[in-house]
């Protein structure tokens, strides 16, 4: 084990509320009786209470007003940090390896009390999501030291009717997850400007020698919120009003992209503001699935483009079928 995580252990330890002798912290991790030494010392120095009596029954304890107070974390955050951590791997965080160890090594070290509530709060916490891409996680690990440590990265990027991936180099700024995908803003050398890439058409990074500062005060969310969602200093809104079934009504106001433009609703109505690129590309589609259970009273445009879309569909599928 490393060195903190001796000294985290000869803490534990301690914190049953047992006499131990350095003789007996030795055995029992397995390390040098000096060694035990220099780790009390440099506990001491960063300010642990260890008491050290001499003599025959003597030994290390801790002062019982320090055994009763949680060492790290209360029973809370013990619950919280297991819940995120449930959370983080549906996600496909790309640490997990480092984050079940940090997991483990909870559990490992809390006294019996701590270790029954935290068994209690894993059962019956379940994250359900499409399972994560095994095959990203090296380019996410890659990612994410490169956004921490501010290197560029060269990689090759595949867009999505490209027949082949292109090779450009990119500061990464962070990473987004949204939607059951990962994604990395930064600024593309390539076309200099700052853009998002979806992690999964990554076909591998390498480190490249350059290091880059990232604007002041950048927020990758922001910036990649800004792309999903109509700018209105930049383009000019459209009111679109909606009736329908009011549990159609609910669903759509809580989509991500309706939810943002929404400027009222009612039990059976909504009424949005929405660009006209949006609602003449890829509105209609959203709205699509919702059948019958909806209706779109304004804007024609929109209207006319389900008209168009659907009647496309059909064509499509009496084609197919003959």
């Amino acid at each position: 084990m490393s060195k903190a995580d001796n000294m985290l252990s000869i803490l534990w330890l301690l914190k049953t509320g047992r006499r131990m002798t350095a003789k007996k912290l030795a055995e029992t991790l397995e390390i040098h009786i000096r060694t035990v030494y220099r780790y009390i010392d440099a506990l001491c120095a960063s300010g642990v209470p260890i008491i050290a009596d001499s003599g025959h029954s003597g030994g290390y304890t801790l002062p019982d007003h320090f055994i009763e107070a949680p060492l790290f974390f209360d029973l809370d955050e013990q619950k919280a940090l297991i819940h995120a951590a449930i959370f983080a791997k549906e996600a496909g965080y790309p640490f997990g390896e480092a984050l079940d160890s940090a997991v483990s090594k909870l559990k490992r070290y809390t006294n019996q009390e701590q270790l029954h509530h935290i068994q209690r709060n894993e059962r019956g916490f379940d994250v359900i999501n499409p399972p994560p891409n095994p095959a990203i996680e090296s380019v996410l690990q890659e990612l994410q030291r490169a956004v921490a440590d501010g290197y560029t990265l060269s990689m090759a990027y595949q867009k999505g009717r490209d027949p082949s991936p292109q090779v450009r180099d990119v500061d990464p700024y962070g990473l987004v997850y949204w939607k059951n995908k990962w994604y990395v803003v930064g600024y593309c050398h390539l076309r200099c400007e700052i853009r998002s890439f979806r992690v999964d058409r990554i076909h591998h990074v390498s480190r490249t020698d350059a290091l880059f500062q990232p604007p002041d005060d950048f927020s990758a969310r922001q910036f990649f919120m800004q792309n999903l969602l109509p700018d209105a200093e930049r383009k000019k809104l459209i009111a679109v009003r909606i009736k329908g079934k009011p549990h159609a009504i609910r669903d759509l106001c809580e989509h991500w992209l309706f939810g943002h433009a929404l400027v009222e609703r009612s039990e059976g109505e909504a009424r949005f503001q929405l660009d006209e690129e949006s609602i003449s590309g890829y509105v209609p589609y959203f709205l699509l699935p919702y059948g019958g259970a909806i209706q779109v009273l304004e804007p024609k445009l929109l209207r006319e483009r389900m008209v168009s879309v659907t009647k496309a569909l059909l064509v499509h599928y009496e084609t197919y079928s003959s």
